[in-house]
């Protein structure tokens, strides 16, 4: 039986986009993006019937084939099928190409698109506009077959009165010339844009707005090229962060697994209002503002993206039920680098930190177990964000860390992921692909041994297994953590001496690296029972910085622990501040936090402790969050 996406309507099985041109207009003032896209398609069957598109609250001016379309009714997660009939007179063969151009336009409901007002931005002066396309909403960015099963090139010509960037190389005008030397805010200008390598759609990205670019240090030897967009107001503060180790990811990366294939690695620091920490869109990594620590001690999230141009930009799931074949093997590489870069006790430090976030995770769908699988069994038209989580990030890298233990190591495992790139290359795969590749590998580079090993793991638990725990038992080494470990031993212990008589000082935290402390707050809310609600707020006193640090990590740790108090007076206490610090309205504020890894969890925390406030915040400041983040949020 043929498998399929079960989260599009295209019939991508029976004829196929292999390349997407898009011709665009940025409407600032109606706020839409009108044109068209051109699709070349190849036939995978004889006289197929019709070409199906997906579409969500696009709004359909015209197609140019022979042929009727109709835009079909909507589902309230796949959107509206274009149907687009293929007469018989086009006498379209296995292995023809279509061409189809369709005019339409964005509205005002395009959930791929964040539109935000000059007031939202760093510099106030002009408005800002950024997609993000993953899973699914692409398909209200323009007609597509919306699925990672099918990968394509493309080409755009986007006219605006703001610099644009896409995800893709840069034709015309040159990245340092700032909107073609013309006046920003008034003068249209078109920017040429061209990927020519086959990527999902969920990779098309696009954002505008008074964006400016700096590039990073070339390295000796390397074609491809760094660099930094950001807006006027913080491209210094961007540069400084980033500057130091993109390239050497990209570089280190490459070196382990295969060459970089995507000629730039450029990274464009948002708005706030961006909801992931970064998104690994080709050519140009999106990255959230909360990364702007001062201390580059944020800055790993780079090595994640830039993993993607491997394990997601370049073998890519099929389909959102195999997520953790993306994330997984990303976090795993990320945390490679880590171990490269920074030696090994870090990179077992990085899953110290993970584990919690997997941990909250899994007691997160106890009542819908299926969401703590790796393999998920999606049923047609369910919504992927429904299990948007940890569960592949962390669950499938501590497979694969678990894997590479069995196996023998890193000397071994790395010269699988090679090969598992180059078979894979370019192509969209299910876990089955996976796992028969891993045993026809290890049958041939290790023989009976290696395969007796992978015989006696346990593939079913670990790929379909539900519940709270591994499968196995996977331990790290804990030297980075100890530190953190006996300062929670010390307030553990403490819990029975007043506040009075406790001797804690700032000095605690002296030679505490941003990790770590995030290790000692993640750790204390492990504790059962949990601290009496005195003792927290003598912390607050003594660690004030928790209260105030532009570190977003241990803000949201640190609200963590105060909301989940049982005593609730103590919680109140902090409900207030913490939904202040969320949308961006507390005094020296570095802005909202539209990264859903904060204002889910915090606005989940603030309403146990008090609904009505949390839905004062939440309804007063909806507008300022991507749309994406408002429907979690919502949900949640």
């Amino acid at each position: 039986m043929l498998a399929t996406d079960p989260t599009t309507q295209s019939n991508y099985w029976e004829i196929t986009t292999t390349h997407v041109h898009f011709d665009w207009d940025i409407d600032w003032t109606k706020r839409i993006i009108s044109g068209s896209a051109t699709h070349s398609l190849t036939s995978k069957m004889d006289s197929p019937a019709e070409v199906l598109f997906d579409t969500q609250l696009l709004d359909i001016k015209s197609v140019e084939l022979v042929g009727q379309y109709t835009l079909r009714e909507p589902h309230e997660v796949m959107g509206s099928a274009l149907a687009v009939s293929l007469e018989p007179s086009l006498n379209v063969k296995n292995g023809d190409g279509v061409n189809v151009t369709i005019a339409y336009r964005t509205t005002e409901k395009c959930t791929a698109i964040g539109w935000l007002d000059k007031e939202q931005t760093a510099g106030k002066k002009f408005p800002f506009l950024f997609s993000q396309c993953q899973p699914i909403y692409a398909r209200s960015l323009g007609p597509l077959q919306d699925t990672p099963s099918v990968k394509i090139t493309y080409s755009a010509n986007v006219r605006s009165t703001l610099p644009a960037l896409c995800s893709a190389l840069r034709v015309s005008p040159p990245s340092e010339s700032i909107h073609d030397g013309k006046k920003i805010g008034e003068d249209v200008v078109e920017y040429k844009y061209n990927q020519p390598i086959a990527i999902p759609s969920y990779l098309i990205a696009l954002a505008s707005g008074n964006l400016v670019y700096k590039p990073f240090d070339p390295l000796p030897g390397k074609s491809w090229k760094t660099g930094c967009w950001a807006e006027p107001e913080t491209i210094d503060a961007s540069y400084w962060e980033f500057h130091k180790d993109t390239a050497h990811y990209v570089d280190v990366a490459e070196t382990l697994v295969t060459p970089y294939e995507f000629g730039v690695y450029d990274v464009l620091v948002l708005p706030p209002s961006f909801p992931y920490g970064g998104m690994e869109n080709a050519c140009l990594t999106f990255l959230t503002p909360t990364l702007l620590a001062g201390d580059r001690s944020l800055v790993d999230v780079v090595a994640h993206e830039a993993s993607h141009s491997w394990f997601g930009n370049n073998v890519t799931t099929a389909d959102s039920g195999h997520f953790w074949l993306n994330e997984g093997f990303t976090t795993y590489l990320e945390r490679i680098l880590q171990g490269e870069l920074h030696g090994s006790a870090e990179r077992e430090f990085s899953y110290i930190i993970g584990r919690k976030a997997l941990t909250d995770a899994l007691k997160q769908y106890e009542n819908k177990p299926k969401y703590q699988r790796l393999v998920i069994p999606y049923t047609f038209g369910e919504d992927p964000d429904d299990a948007y989580s940890s569960v592949p990030y962390e669950k499938g890298s501590n497979f694969l860390l678990y894997l590479e233990r069995q196996l023998g190591g890193l000397q071994v495992m790395l010269p699988y992921l090679k090969d598992y790139v180059n078979t894979f290359r370019g192509q969209s795969i299910r876990t089955d692909e996976w796992q028969k590749h891993l045993f026809k590998y290890f049958s041939e580079n290790g023989g009976k041994e290696k395969l007796d090993i992978l015989n006696k793991i346990d593939f079913e638990a670990w790929l379909h297994g539900e519940g709270l725990e591994l499968p196995a038992s996977v331990e790290y080494d804990t030297t980075l953590a100890q530190k953190a470990y006996d300062l929670v031993k010390a307030w553990n212990d403490s819990r029975s001496t007043p506040p009075s008589s406790l001797n804690f000082s700032e000095s605690d935290l002296k030679d505490f690296s941003s990790n770590q402390i995030v290790v000692f707050l993640e750790t204390l809310q492990s504790l059962s029972p949990p601290l009496p609600g005195s003792h927290l707020q003598y912390m607050s006193k003594t660690y004030s910085s928790f209260n105030t640090t532009g570190n977003a990590e241990i803000r949201s740790r640190w609200y963590g622990l105060v909301l989940e108090s049982e005593d609730k007076e103590v919680a109140s206490e902090f409900a207030e501040q913490a939904a202040k610090w969320v949308v961006g309205t507390e005094k020296g504020s570095t802005g909202l936090k539209g990264r859903m890894k904060f204002c889910r969890p915090g606005f989940k925390s603030i309403h146990k402790v008090n609904s009505d406030l949390a839905i004062k915040y939440f309804e007063a400041n909806k507008q300022y969050f991507h749309p994406i983040a408002a429907k979690l949020i919502s949900k949640d």
